[in-house]
């Protein structure tokens, strides 16, 4: 039985006094969540500040991004190593947006995971299509390139330390949101490369999240579905509220 797994993705929001709230509403609100994995993904800014709230509690640190060497002249760069001291246990690779925005390749993401295996970093490996894509029937064939080029080169007891998360780019703060057979049937897809590629057990053993303006009235529906294991949380996120409501949703499943 895979432990369902919530994270927040807090993006470029909350200023330090705002994230160390944040953590710590967050923190009184998840005493009774012991049936999920609860990760927080605040700025840069505020991963010390955050890990200094929640170091004596269930919640994990994670970062949003990092760069692929441990250190070196890269002006304005985080390094795995950097992000190990500060306590973070996940680091988010791939996001749609740093696709997007800052051109991230599939080469690049492939590096960034292979360095945070490393490290002992778990990576959450984002992968999606866009609306362009789905609307031509792609979706299968941009998750199967992204998933193919991310995972090169990797074992199978590498697949065994990291997570997924599908991620529909037209649901990205769009306030759309796939419909549970929708998300679960790309899931299953994802579930099956790495079934064909690895091994079964590996398959079976993976977690693939849903990553697509997830709130606290649709996860009880998709958590429903076999293959999802939980969400990786946007704007959802960014109010304890909301957030601790996603996760307790995820644990009634």
């Amino acid at each position: 039985m895979r432990k369902p797994l919530i994270a927040g993705n807090w993006k470029m929001y909350k200023t330090l006094p705002e994230a160390q709230n944040l953590a710590k509403n967050i923190k009184i609100e998840s005493h009774d969540l012991s049936d999920a994995d609860v990760v927080i993904c605040p700025p840069f800014t505020a991963l010390a500040a955050v890990q200094e709230i929640i170091k004596d509690s269930d919640i994990a640190l994670g970062a949003q991004n990092m760069y692929w060497k441990n250190k070196g002249a890269y002006t304005g760069e985080i390094s795995p190593a950097f992000l190990v001291d500060l306590g973070c246990k996940y680091v988010i690779i791939g996001h749609s947006e740093r696709r997007q925005h800052f051109k991230e390749t599939d080469e690049e993401i492939n590096k960034k995971i292979k360095v945070a295996l490393e490290y002992g970093l778990i990576p959450i490996l984002c992968v999606g299509e866009t609306i362009n894509e789905k609307e031509r029937g792609e979706t299968e064939n941009i998750v199967e390139r992204e998933l193919t080029n991310a995972l090169s080169g990797l074992k199978y007891d590498d697949i065994r330390n990291i997570i997924i998360a599908y991620e529909p780019i037209w649901a990205i703060g769009t306030g759309k949101t796939a419909t549970p057979k929708i998300a679960e049937a790309v899931h299953k897809f994802i579930r099956s490369f790495i079934e064909k590629n690895y091994k079964s057990e590996v398959a079976r053993e993976l977690r693939i999240l849903y990553g697509g303006s997830i709130k606290p009235d649709n996860i009880r529906g998709l958590m429903k579905e076999p293959d999802i294991d939980g969400g990786l949380v946007g704007g959802a996120s960014l109010k304890a509220e909301s957030f601790i409501e996603i996760a307790r949703g995820a644990c009634e499943q």
